[in-house]
């Protein structure tokens, strides 16, 4: 069977890596990097790291406003399976990189395979809401990560070609985890002990498009009494500059860093603070309390299972909240899976 991944951010890459394994051990893959994320720090370090096969085709699309972005994405990536042919074309996640690759696979009539399907915030504000829900009803396959998200599936009328295969961010956890433990030089080389840090990630632009939030966001971090990790996404570090605002001292602002240093720093941390989807994730998988600053999550397992909260973006509830979730934790169980879903999505690919 002839594959064709598309590519494009961070998190994408990362999933990528267990994935990939597993599909060519059945088939040929052709990967597609769009370009959506193409800071050397938030793309090329993790397929170096992690050995993903280079791209067959890099797209170089780069930044820019939503729409202007995905048509472009989307006229490039046509123009690639009409020369390509694949067999089924495979997106992650929720990227502007997932609905280009699955609306022009749809409309030449390949097959799509969407992994991380039935994830639902409900808020419709954010991009990836309306990239999830449109890529899902675009799909012939359906990988959705556990039974909440196979039942929004089935709430949309969408029962045939969906199977719950777990996480396949917990393959690359388990996979990558004890390089990270071995090779990684963090959180020492930044001075910090483990477990009197607290690590965050702050890019969505609900988070970072208004100067007053940011600056609520940095001011609340800063009351925390514990030193504050920050690796700067490339979004924040621009919005910060173009409002003219500076990162408290008690913020140790560092480079992006790779997936292997990045599960150091986690793994080591008091407690996370984010507003991604995948870290919140990562935090249960490792042991570490999360605190996300947004209003919904679409990870809502991780919530009832009292390692993740909301938190609105102030110092007295990130303090209230912070506190709460560094206090004992209950004991984990499978959220997921176990760990074994990229070759549970490569074996139904192989098999249909």
């Amino acid at each position: 069977m002839r594959f064709l991944t598309v590519l494009g951010a961070r998190p994408q890459f990362v999933k990528a890596a267990p994935l990939s394994a597993a599909l060519r051990k059945r088939g040929h893959e052709t990967i597609v990097h769009t370009g959506q994320h193409y800071d050397a720090g938030m793309s090329d370090v993790f397929f170096s790291e992690l050995g993903i096969p280079h791209p067959d085709h890099n797209l170089g699309i780069g930044s820019g406003p939503q729409g202007a972005q995905t048509g472009l994405m989307l006229a490039a990536i046509e123009q690639v399976l009409m020369a390509e042919r694949p067999d089924v074309v495979v997106v992650l996640g929720d990227t502007n990189s997932t609905l280009a690759g699955a609306l022009a696979a749809a409309k030449l009539h390949i097959p799509v395979a969407h992994v991380e399907a039935g994830l639902r915030s409900f808020n419709r504000s954010m991009p990836e809401e309306t990239n999830r829900v449109m890529t899902d009803h675009l799909s012939q396959w359906l990988f959705a990560p556990s039974i909440v998200s196979e039942r929004q599936l089935a709430s949309e009328g969408l029962t045939r070609g969906v199977h719950v295969v777990g996480d396949i961010m917990l393959d690359a956890v388990n996979q990558q985890r004890p390089r990270a433990e071995r090779d990684s030089r963090m959180p020492h080389s930044l001075g910090v002990k483990t477990g009197e840090y607290v690590l965050a990630t702050i890019h969505r632009a609900e988070n970072t498009n208004d100067a007053e939030r940011l600056s609520s966001i940095l001011m609340a971090l800063e009351s925390l009494d514990r030193t504050i990790v920050l690796p700067l996404h490339p979004r924040t570090r621009d919005k910060l500059a173009s409002f003219g605002l500076t990162i408290p001292r008690r913020i140790q602002a560092i480079d992006p860093v790779g997936y292997l240093d990045m599960l150091a720093l986690l793994g080591s941390a008091a407690c996370m603070v984010t507003d991604s989807g995948g870290v919140q994730k990562e935090a249960y998988y490792v042991g570490v309390p999360c605190v996300t600053l947004r209003d919904e999550t679409e990870w809502v397992e991780t919530i009832e299972a009292g390692w993740n909260e909301l938190c609105a973006p102030t110092a007295l509830a990130l303090q209230t909240a912070v506190a709460r979730m560094t206090s004992p934790r209950p004991k984990q169980i499978p959220l997921y899976g176990t760990g074994n879903t990229a070759e549970q999505i490569a074996e139904l690919l192989a098999a249909a």
